[in-house]
C-alpha cells in the first residue's frame, strides 16, 4: 500500500512539473559569424542554402523553430557589396510576401540596434495563406529585414493568431551587437 501511495504521488509530481513547463523557453541565439543576437522560445534547428536575390548566389543562414503553435525563424546572407542591401532587403520582403500570398499588409520602420537605417528596414504585418503543401490554412506573420552594411537578415514569425506580447518579446531581442 506504502509504495502505491509512493508511486501515486510521484505520478502526480511528475505530471505537475510538466504543466509547470513554459511553453515558450526564450534563450539567447546568435548566429555564425554575424553581430545577431536573438532570442526564440525553443531550441533551435539550424540550416544553410544557396539562395539567388538581386542577381546574386547567396548563403542563406537559418536558426528556427517551432512552439506555442508559431513558427519562428531567424536569417542571414552575407553580401559581396554592402550597396546591395537595399536591393536584397526589397527582394526579400516582396518573396516573403508572395510565398505566403499575403494580404492586408501593415509596414513600420525597424532599424535594431546597431542596423543601417535604410527605407528597405520594415518591419510587416500580414495575413496570407499557408502552403498547399501544408493545408493551405491562414495564417498570420509579422517579419522584419535589416542590414549591417554587407550582411542582410530577416526574422518572421507565422501563427494562426500572433499573440502580441510574444512577437514584441521576439522582435524586441533582435540586437547587432
Amino acid at each position: 500500500m506504502r509504495l502505491l501511495l509512493i508511486a501515486a504521488v510521484s505520478a502526480l509530481a511528475l505530471g505537475l512539473l510538466a504543466a509547470c513547463q513554459p511553453t515558450l523557453n526564450w534563450r539567447d541565439v546568435r548566429l555564425d559569424n554575424t553581430p545577431l543576437k536573438a532570442q526564440l522560445p525553443c531550441k533551435p534547428d539550424r540550416a544553410s542554402r544557396a539562395v539567388a536575390m538581386a542577381g546574386q548566389n547567396l548563403q542563406l543562414h537559418v536558426a528556427g523553430c517551432d512552439a506555442g503553435g508559431a513558427t519562428f525563424a531567424v536569417m542571414q546572407a552575407d553580401l559581396p557589396q554592402p550597396q546591395l542591401a537595399a536591393a536584397v532587403l526589397a527582394q526579400w520582403r516582396q518573396a516573403t510576401l508572395l510565398n505566403m500570398r499575403a494580404t492586408s499588409l501593415q509596414d513600420a520602420a525597424f532599424v535594431p540596434t546597431g542596423a543601417y537605417n535604410l527605407p528597405q528596414s520594415l518591419l510587416t504585418q500580414a495575413v496570407g495563406r499557408r502552403p498547399a503543401a501544408a493545408g493551405g490554412a491562414a495564417v498570420q506573420a509579422r517579419a522584419v529585414w535589416f542590414s549591417n552594411g554587407a550582411q542582410v537578415f530577416h526574422a518572421v514569425l507565422y501563427a494562426d493568431a500572433i499573440e502580441p506580447a510574444v512577437a514584441d518579446t521576439f522582435f524586441a531581442s533582435l540586437v547587432l551587437q
